[in-house]
């Protein structure tokens, strides 16, 4: 009986763990925080550019979700670059930091990891965001299972 009972338990685990989803793209933009606003709205880190010890809000700015079409380009470096086009809520989303923030910085993890570190100069209405350096060919796969390139009809659903 007890054999039984293992059996079932280790055949629903293995299922769960088969139709576990595969992993997805992320992509995070943290605007440069207070850092007198404490551990609850900001996190410290190096920046991976200067090595500075910097201050960022927890919450990102824009995100995976607010990405419509991406097209990525090679860097000078041998590594690759992404423009991202933001979908509506993301256009707005860096449009209105671009003028909140105007002189600070803007710090962007794509899957999990430092990817750029701009500085917020002028103000951006066209809802591009533009990481120039930094990714890989398996970032740039990864991004193609999310969204589409640009240029390319929208999937149907």
């Amino acid at each position: 009986m007890k054999s039984v009972v293992a059996s079932t338990i280790f055949a629903l685990l293995a299922h769960t763990c088969a139709n576990a989803k595969q992993p997805k793209a992320t992509l995070r933009a943290h605007v440069e925080g207070n850092e007198n606003d404490g551990a609850v709205f900001s996190t410290q880190l190096r920046s991976p550019a200067t090595g500075k010890k910097v201050t960022i809000e927890k919450i990102p700015t824009i995100s995976e979700r607010d990405v419509a079409a991406f097209y990525p380009v090679p860097a000078p470096d041998g590594s690759l670059g992404v423009l991202f086009k933001l979908s509506d809520h993301g256009k707005l989303a860096l449009d209105t930091l671009s003028l909140e923030k105007r002189g600070t910085y803007l710090y962007i993890f794509v899957n999990g990891r430092p990817a750029a570190e701009l500085q917020i100069d002028r103000r951006i209405t066209d809802g591009q965001l533009f990481v120039p350096t930094g990714l890989t060919p398996a970032d740039i796969e990864l991004m193609k299972k999310e969204w589409r390139l640009i240029g390319q009809k929208k999937k149907a659903r």
